[in-house]
């Protein structure tokens, strides 16, 4: 509940997202409410080592502390608490005014507010599904999933506004710098990529099992939309994903072009930024494109219902299952139904309508 009206005051804030790219993303939003709202308010993210490049391309962020909290599930095992005194003491000197504690409302942001609580920051703010006492100064009782869910932008957004923060731009926030757009169109050209002939953006992979689209169907997609409809496929993916791209792309058939392992978290950023559409799994990528206004056909894995694409020309592609909404990495089920059962021809369609809404980009529009 909230308590008090000293967030005017609040010049030094926290935000703590722990969790993976993007969420941190999704949260940008209500980050620029908490900066809109108080001229000359300093934001510090407190962030997973995962997030830690998003630094320097969002406006919004003035620094970062980069924390692998034990109770996130990514986080390697630690065999003591070292790093959770070594934090409190890093927060204490921030002598900050306030946190934000964001979270999806499967977590829990209790140990996130005891840290800040150890560091002796005056007000505290989550989503909270039990009564915090003094642990949060400031909490709304968690009404998700039980009486309804919003899209995960939409819930940061109106975490801030219960303590009078709001923003006009409710879009996602990144920035690409020039150099890096300049980077990968090089890296393009260097890949025989040829700029007098429509391209398109595919991205494979995903971390969690659950979240993946057969590959054999990523291969029916692209050797469709390159054999029959004369579109460039660009394959993206992190290093780990290599092998996966490799078995793609030998599956369709025709040349196809492959990124997997060549650019960082800026260089795919800046490519989405221009791509005319993005076809892909449920994954950060996705919300990158959403930034940029880039349009996506989203294959939906329902795992969770709150991560589709925000404010985008976008389609939203699932096979409707009765274990929908699991929040599991790997299907429980075994079958991967909510995926498979997507056919590559409802992808193509999919494509093939928002490839025709509105004004097609250039490769000019890179710089």
């Amino acid at each position: 509940m909230i308590a008090n009206n000293n967030w005017n005051g609040a010049k030094n804030v926290l935000c703590v997202r722990l969790d993976n790219v993007g969420d941190v993303l999704m949260t940008t939003p209500a980050i620029r409410a908490l900066k809109d709202s108080y001229p000359g308010r300093r934001i510090t993210l407190l962030a997973s080592s995962s997030s830690a490049k998003l630094f320097k391309l969002v406006p919004e962020i003035d620094d970062i502390i980069v924390y692998d909290a034990p109770w996130i599930k990514s986080t390697a095992l630690r065999s003591n608490s070292k790093s959770e005194y070594t934090m409190v003491k890093c927060l204490k000197q921030g002598k900050f005014d306030a946190a934000v504690i964001f979270t999806v409302y499967s977590q829990n942001p209790l140990p996130a507010a005891f840290l800040c609580y150890l560091a002796d920051i005056p007000l505290r703010l989550a989503y909270c599904h039990e009564n915090p006492y003094q642990l949060l100064t400031d909490w709304l009782p968690d009404k998700e999933p039980g009486l309804y869910i919003r899209h995960e932008v939409q819930r940061q957004l109106d975490l801030v506004a219960s303590i009078g923060c709001y923003t006009t731009d409710e879009r996602i926030s990144l920035f690409v710098p020039c150099k890096t757009r300049e980077r990968v169109l090089n890296i393009l050209d260097k890949a025989k990529v040829d700029r007098k002939r429509p391209w398109i953006v595919m991205h494979a992979g995903a971390s969690a099992p659950s979240r993946r689209y057969p590959p054999e169907s990523f291969a029916s997609v692209a050797r469709y939309l390159a054999k029959d409809m004369g579109y460039q496929i660009i394959l993206t993916g992190v290093e780990s994903e290599l092998a996966l791209i490799y078995t793609i792309q030998a599956m369709i058939g025709v040349p196809s072009y492959s990124l997997a392992g060549r650019l960082n978290f800026g260089e795919l950023a800046a490519l989405l930024s221009f791509a005319p559409l993005l076809i892909s799994n449920n994954t950060a990528p996705v919300h990158v494109a959403s930034a940029f206004g880039t349009r996506v056909v989203d294959i939906y894995a329902l795992t969770n219902p709150q991560h589709i694409p925000w404010k985008v020309p976008s389609r939203v592609l699932f096979h409707d299952v009765p274990c929908k909404y699991c929040y599991k990495s790997i299907c429980p089920e075994g079958h991967h139904n909510c995926l498979r059962l997507v056919s590559p021809a409802a992808v193509i369609n999919a494509a093939y309508e928002l490839l025709n809404e509105g004004v097609n980009r250039t490769w000019e529009g890179l710089l």
